[in-house]
C-alpha cells in the first residue's frame, strides 16, 4: 500500500483527482481502487514542546531559569489536530511505501518529515520514502508531478534548515521575551515585551527610519539648466556639472547650496555659444522582468493597489487552492525549469480566453520565444509564480483577486515578448568654460513594455533623462539661449509602506551596518521567509508595536520606547540577516546545522547577560499597554487558506507565522 501524505486537505484532494477512480472517502483519508491511500496533515500537526514539559518549574517565568535550552528536543501533538495525527499514525504503520507531498518549500518539507520521525518510521521505510513536488494543482500538472517522484532523502538538508529555523525561533523568542517581560514587570510594565529573531529587527528598522525623519533638517539646493538649441532649431536641456572649485559651496552629495553661485552661472551662460565635447549614442536592449516570487509580487501589488502583504498572500492562496489559476505562491524563486517551457502554448491559450487587457496581451505573445527565465540552475524545490491552464476562469474572481492575478499573468506574458529596444543618448557640452550634460532614452521598439500601462512605459523619462536628444557630433557648435536656476529642497527618507518594508526585509543587506556581515550576504538574503514576512509585519501591528498613518507605517510610542531599551544587536538586522544566510546555506548543504545551533546558543547567553545587567529604570518610561493582546483566548483562529492555526498566549509568545512553533520569530 502506497500512502501519499499531503500538507493539507486541498492538496490531498488535488492529488486524489489525478489518481484512478472510483475512490472511497473516509474520515481523514481517501482510498484508491488499488488499495493505495491519500491522507493529509493540517499544517503542522506537531509543535515544539512547552518549557514546562521539559521541567515543570519552567511554567513560572523566572529569570533564574534562563536560558532554557533543551538537551533533547521534544515535539508535542497539537490539540486541535490530534485526531488527524491519530489517523495518519495508523495509515503510516499500515503502509509499505510512503510519498511525502508537503508543499515544495522549507516548511513544507519539515511539516511531513517531523510526522514521519515522530511516528518512528523504520530507517528502511524512510530510506525508500519518495518526494512529490507539486507547484500547480491542475489535474494535468499533478499527474506530471506524480510521474516524476524523487527520493525524499534528497531534501534532508532542506528539512534540517527548517528545523534550525524553528528551534532558533523557539530559543531566541522564548528566552528573551521572558527576560525582558520580567524586567518590565519589575519596572511596573504589565504587558508582554515580545522579542523575536525577525520581528524585533523589523521594528528596529521602522523605529530608526522614524527617528531619521524626525531629525532631518531640510536644505535648499540649486541646479542650473541650459536651454540649448541646434542650428536646425531643435532645443534640449543640459544640466550643469559643477567643477572642483565649487566644492566649498556643495554638500557631501555634490549639491550646490549657494544661490548666488547658481545665479551667476545661469546669467553667464545665457545667449552664449555651446560646444559639443562628447556625443555618444548606443542602441541598448532591456530584457523583461522575471516572473514573480512572493515578495516581488507583494511589493508590486502593494505599490499598485495599496494592499497589505498579508492580503496579497491570502489572495494568492485563494488563486492557488480554490481557483487553481496560479502555481504555488509561497515561492522565493523567479525562474522556471526548462521543461516547463513546453506548457507555454496551453497557458497562453488559457489567458487568451480570460478577457480584458490580459487577453489583448496574448495576441502578440510568441510561445516559442525563450527568455532568460528558463534556467534549471536557478530553480530549487519550487519555481516562479505563474498562471496555470485554468487561467481563463477570471469571471469567478473578486475585484482584488483579479488585480493580483492580472499582475501575475502580465509578468508571465512578458517572457514571450521581444526585449525593449532603445537608443541611449549622452551629450556633454562646454559653455563659458563650464561643463553641462544631457541624457536621453529614445524608444525604438517597446517589446515587452507594450504590456505596461501608459504611465509605466515612460518611467525612464524624467527631467534628467529626456526622451529624445538630437543626433550631434563632437565639436558641433550650438547656442545656449538661456540659463535657468531650479530651486530644490532636500527631503527626508520616505516613511516605510507595506511595499518598502517588504523590500527592506527581502534585500536586508542594504540595512546591515557590519561590513563583514554585509560582505557575506547576497542581494536576496533577507529577514524571514517568503511565507512568514507578511505575518511578522501583521504581528507587530497586533502587538501595538507598529501603527499605520494612511499608507505609511510607523513605530508606535510603545514600539519606539521598547526599541530604545534594547541592545543594538537585537534591533539591527545584522545578526538575524547572518542567521538567515546560514540557514539558506544549510538548505543547500553548504553549512552545518550543528554549528548554527552552537553559535546561536552562545549568542543567546550573551544577550541574556545583557538583559540581566540592564537597569529596570530603562523600562520605567514605557507607556502602559492599551490592551493586552497576549492573554490566552478560548479556541483558536484558523486561516482557511492554509489550514494553519494561529494562537496568542501569555504562557508562550508566538510569531503567528505560517506553521511556526510557539516562539517569536
Amino acid at each position: 500500500m502506497i500512502l501519499y501524505i499531503a500538507e493539507k486537505p486541498s492538496l490531498a484532494r488535488a492529488i486524489a483527482a489525478a489518481l484512478p477512480s472510483p475512490q472511497k472517502k473516509e474520515e481523514g483519508c481517501i482510498w484508491l481502487p488499488n488499495g493505495d491511500c491519500v491522507s493529509w496533515c493540517i499544517g503542522h500537526l506537531l509543535e515544539q514542546a512547552e518549557p514546562h514539559q521539559y521541567n515543570p518549574a519552567f511554567k513560572a517565568w523566572n529569570i533564574d531559569h534562563l536560558p532554557i535550552i533543551p538537551t533533547e528536543w521534544q515535539w508535542q501533538e497539537k490539540t486541535n489536530t490530534k485526531k488527524q495525527l491519530g489517523i495518519l499514525k495508523k495509515l503510516i504503520k499500515k503502509a509499505t511505501h510512503l510519498v511525502h507531498a508537503g508543499d515544495p518549500d522549507r516548511e513544507g518539507q519539515l511539516l511531513v518529515d517531523e510526522v514521519l520521525h515522530y511516528t518512528k518510521v523504520s530507517n528502511q521505510k524512510l530510506k525508500e520514502t519518495q518526494r512529490l513536488l507539486i507547484n500547480d494543482l491542475t489535474p494535468s500538472a499533478v499527474k506530471k508531478s506524480l510521474s516524476n517522484l524523487r527520493s525524499n532523502s534528497e531534501f534532508s538538508a532542506l528539512s534540517r534548515s527548517a528545523l534550525g529555523r524553528a528551534r532558533a525561533d523557539w530559543l531566541f523568542g522564548l528566552n528573551l521575551t521572558r527576560a525582558y517581560t520580567i524586567k518590565g514587570r519589575q519596572a511596573g510594565y504589565q504587558g508582554v515585551l515580545s522579542i523575536g529573531r525577525v520581528q524585533t529587527p523589523v521594528l528596529g528598522l521602522v523605529a530608526a527610519r522614524d527617528k531619521e525623519r524626525e531629525a532631518f533638517v531640510p536644505k535648499d539646493f540649486y541646479q542650473v539648466w541650459a536651454s540649448v538649441q541646434t542650428h536646425q532649431g531643435i532645443e534640449f536641456q543640459a544640466k550643469w556639472l559643477p567643477s572642483e572649485s565649487c566644492q566649498p559651496y556643495m554638500d557631501e552629495e555634490n549639491r550646490v547650496l549657494s544661490l548666488p553661485l547658481a545665479q551667476n552661472v545661469a546669467n553667464r551662460i545665457s545667449n552664449k555659444p555651446a560646444l559639443v565635447i562628447d556625443a555618444n549614442y548606443k542602441q541598448k536592449k532591456q530584457a523583461p522582468p522575471l516572473p514573480y516570487s512572493l515578495s516581488a509580487l507583494q511589493i508590486d501589488a502593494a505599490k499598485a493597489f495599496s494592499l497589505s502583504a498579508q492580503q496579497i498572500l491570502d489572495i494568492c492562496q485563494t488563486l492557488y487552492e480554490r481557483h487553481q489559476m496560479i502555481t504555488y505562491p509561497r515561492s522565493d524563486c523567479r525562474y522556471l525549469p526548462t521543461q516547463q517551457h513546453k506548457d507555454a502554448p496551453a497557458i497562453i491559450a488559457a489567458l487568451a480566453r480570460s478577457g480584458g487587457e490580459i487577453q489583448q496581451g496574448t495576441e502578440n505573445a510568441d510561445a516559442s520565444y525563450k527568455s532568460r527565465v528558463w534556467n534549471d540552475k536557478q530553480v530549487t524545490a519550487h519555481h516562479a509564480i505563474i498562471p496555470t491552464t485554468q487561467a481563463y476562469k477570471t469571471a469567478s474572481l473578486s475585484k482584488t483577486e483579479a488585480l493580483v492575478f492580472n499582475l501575475i499573468a502580465r509578468q508571465y506574458l512578458m517572457q514571450f515578448y521581444p526585449e525593449y529596444d532603445y537608443l541611449a543618448s549622452y551629450i556633454k557640452l562646454e559653455i563659458e568654460g563650464g561643463h553641462f550634460e544631457a541624457k536621453g532614452n529614445t524608444p525604438i521598439s517597446l517589446g515587452w513594455k507594450a504590456l505596461l500601462p501608459n504611465k509605466a512605459k515612460s518611467q525612464d523619462s524624467d527631467e534628467e533623462n529626456q526622451n529624445t536628444l538630437p543626433k550631434l557630433n563632437k565639436a558641433d557648435a550650438l547656442w545656449c539661449t538661456k540659463g535657468q536656476v531650479q530651486e530644490k529642497i532636500t527631503t527626508p527618507p520616505a516613511a516605510f509602506t507595506d511595499a518598502t518594508l517588504l523590500a527592506a526585509m527581502t534585500g536586508i543587506s542594504r540595512f546591515v551596518t557590519n561590513k563583514d556581515i554585509r560582505a557575506i550576504l547576497k542581494e536576496t538574503d533577507g529577514l524571514g521567509t517568503e511565507a512568514t514576512r507578511a505575518s511578522i509585519i501583521e504581528l507587530l501591528f497586533k502587538r501595538n508595536f507598529l501603527m499605520r498613518q494612511g499608507k505609511q507605517i510607523h513605530a508606535s510610542q510603545t514600539g519606539r520606547a521598547f526599541i530604545d531599551c534594547l541592545p543594538e544587536q537585537l534591533v539591527t538586522p545584522d545578526m538575524t540577516a547572518q542567521w538567515e544566510s546560514t540557514l539558506n546555506g544549510i538548505s543547500l548543504g553548504e553549512a552545518s546545522y550543528q554549528d548554527f545551533m552552537t553559535n546561536l546558543e552562545g549568542n543567546l547567553n550573551q544577550l541574556l547577560s545583557a538583559s540581566r545587567d540592564m537597569p529596570t529604570s530603562a523600562l520605567q518610561n514605557l507607556p502602559p499597554p492599551a490592551k493586552n493582546p497576549f492573554t490566552k483566548r478560548k479556541g483558536s483562529t484558523s486561516r482557511k487558506s492554509t489550514g494553519a492555526r494561529k494562537t496568542t498566549s501569555a504562557k508562550t509568545t508566538t510569531s503567528n507565522a505560517r506553521r511556526r512553533p510557539k516562539a517569536s520569530s
